[in-house]
């Protein structure tokens, strides 16, 4: 993988932890980390604020490590180190209950966890990161694994009226999705984007075996993450003058990830080469 690849990898990887670390650290409580820490049973040792703490230096040290390794490439498997931590310590709590919707019967009906699941995508990266001599065909499969899976996931949760009205007040404040809701109504909108999110992972997958179907593979996955930015403008709800994110702005940024996903997958599909760290 080209040098300036990777650049664009760390630069993702920076702005997106350095973001949320530093965000983290401003909301002194943060619900997600409650529940990371009830999963380990660790809750009672230490206040809230303290583990929030914890969490935020964390993201902000993989964010200054992700700029330095830009230069520094030996630091690059250390980095992945780290991250793989990070993501591993983040995404076991899906073992447990509260990140399910009782109501719509549990797993894997996604409730907390969508924004959880996100770290499957954080995970691939530090994976990468530790391995960049992995074999082309499994760095692959690695980046597009994740991609997949929330397109599927949280695509599949659009077809749930819940989910339905999760997404009305980003879709209405979008100028680029609001239009749907003068066409259609709120559940038929809902269901276009999940089929929209169907059609777009079983492009990606196929384009692993026939290239021709790389661009609009990319591009319809792309747009999903790209679009997802955009609310950074239109829902005021994503920032804060307080902590500069809010918890829904913590969900948003982790769609850069993926961006670094699809930057791996389409660098390695077209080069069909094993990685390479220079």
């Amino acid at each position: 993988m080209k040098n300036l690849h990777y650049t664009a990898l760390l630069i993702l990887l920076a702005i997106s932890m350095g973001l949320l670390g530093t965000s983290i650290l401003l909301m002194g409580h943060h619900s997600h980390i409650s529940m990371t820490t009830d999963f380990f049973a660790i809750s009672e040792l230490l206040p809230n604020t303290i583990f929030n703490s914890i969490a935020g230096v964390a993201f902000i040290i993989a964010a200054a490590l992700s700029v330095i390794a830009i230069k520094r490439i030996k630091l690059r498997a250390k980095l992945g180190v780290f991250i793989i931590v990070l993501s591993t310590i983040a995404l076991l709590p899906l073992l447990g209950s509260s990140m399910w919707i009782e109501s719509l019967g549990g797993f894997p009906a996604i409730g907390s966890g969508q924004g959880v699941i996100k770290y499957f995508a954080l995970l691939s990266i530090g994976i990468f990161l530790t391995r960049p001599y992995l074999e082309s065909r499994k760095a692959i499969w690695l980046n597009a694994f994740p991609v997949v899976l929330v397109l599927l996931w949280i695509g599949g949760m659009k077809f749930t009226l819940l989910e339905a009205k999760g997404i009305e007040a980003l879709v209405s404040s979008s100028p680029l999705m609001s239009w749907m809701y003068n066409v259609w109504d709120l559940q038929t909108t809902s269901n276009l984007i999940g089929v929209y999110d169907l059609i777009a992972l079983t492009l990606l997958i196929l384009a692993i075996f026939n290239q021709k179907l790389l661009i609009p593979a990319v591009l319809m996955s792309g747009a999903v993450f790209a679009v997802t930015q955009t609310f950074f403008l239109s829902w005021p709800a994503a920032l804060s003058s307080e902590t500069l994110l809010s918890t829904g702005g913590h969900f948003l940024i982790k769609d850069l990830w993926f961006g670094a996903n699809l930057l791996i997958f389409t660098t390695l599909l077209r080069s069909n080469k094993q990685p390479q760290a220079h």
